[in-house]
């Protein structure tokens, strides 16, 4: 970019060294050219600095962001584009200091040493909800990361011995989930749905750890319906498209809770499939349980996607568009 403003300033920034500089401004200066035109700047690397060029309070934030990016990098963490852009949002939405707060959370190191942390504020606040509360509620729409934070958590209390054993559970609704089903029959029925709760723990936790888990006993993946009877102590409970759980459902496995438990239920109350007349219970849940000590209730907005860009701009099209049906 080329600026003629009068006034124009510069303000210089030095790497540490080529790879910081490498891993700063991405692949192909794709992080400097996400940088660049959020803001009205100049961004010219010169070896070893990177030059600013603009009025002062462009120049200001602009240097605060790349220092706090610079500060981060230094610490171990990684940064991707979408980061990035994350980042770039809050620093234009006056939040540029909750940057670090963020981003240098650890929740839990993959086998193949994949970093999982929050990588926006509304993860964050849920990762700190889980921690400090017994039962939380994580709803929101696809993409802001809802289950797999969930999942590291409980692995994460999993291997710090907090709970024996983790269970993960869903609705499976388009199964047709009824108890007097066959188990074999049942079994083959529903593992589609519980496919994407496999496919996590595969990342988290790699394949032969996960087999072990399972043989043990210490990870069980089960339909909703498998939960009723039962009390779940020393166990880290995940209920993930809870949209799709009824008000009975619901109730039922809130109660399951034991000694020694906690709870993370998931869900997207736009994206409810029950059959008319059904209503749903995590629909219910904000105007049932508000105000219980131990109870939280996280709303994910479109700002938490981590998906692709488009992915924010299509759920508040969406979002705009049923507003104006109703």
């Amino acid at each position: 970019m080329t600026l003629n403003h009068l006034n124009q300033k510069e303000h210089k920034i030095l790497f540490k060294d080529q790879e910081e500089a490498l891993n700063l401004l991405g692949r192909l200066d794709e992080n400097l050219n996400l940088i660049e035109s959020a803001f009205q700047v100049a961004l010219i690397p010169r070896g070893e600095y990177l030059l600013i060029q603009g009025q002062p309070q462009e120049i200001k934030k602009v240097a605060s962001l790349v220092e706090q990016l610079q500060d981060l990098l230094r610490k171990g963490n990684t940064l991707t584009p979408s980061e990035i852009s994350y980042a770039i949002n809050m620093v234009k939405q006056n939040q540029g200091d909750k940057l670090k707060e963020v981003f240098s959370e650890l929740v839990h190191v993959t086998t193949r040493g994949k970093k999982i942390k929050p990588k926006t504020l509304g993860q964050k606040s849920y990762v700190n909800a889980i921690r400090n509360n017994d039962i939380v509620f994580g709803i929101g729409p696809a993409g802001t990361g809802k289950t797999y934070l969930a999942m590291a958590m409980a692995i994460a209390s999993l291997k710090n011995k907090e709970v024996q054993r983790l269970v993960l559970t869903r609705p499976a609704v388009e199964a047709g989930e009824h108890l007097g089903f066959l188990p074999g029959d049942f079994q083959e029925k529903i593992d589609p749905y519980l496919r994407p709760l496999y496919d996590a723990l595969y990342d988290l936790l790699g394949v032969d750890t996960f087999q072990k888990y399972m043989e043990k006993g210490i990870i069980e993946v089960a339909p909703l319906a498998y939960m009723r009877g039962r009390t779940l102590d020393d166990s880290f409970i995940i209920l993930d498209e809870a949209q799709n759980s009824t008000s009975e459902q619901m109730k039922m496995f809130l109660t399951r809770l034991g000694f020694g438990a906690k709870a993370v239920i998931t869900g997207d109350i736009t994206q409810i499939d029950l059959p008319k007349g059904k209503f749903s219970g995590l629909a219910e849940v904000p105007r049932i349980l508000p105000d219980i000590p131990g109870i939280e209730i996280v709303f994910f907005t479109e700002k938490d996607v981590v998906r692709h860009p488009l992915v924010q701009k299509i759920i508040k099209a969406y979002e705009k568009y049923e507003s104006n049906q109703e």
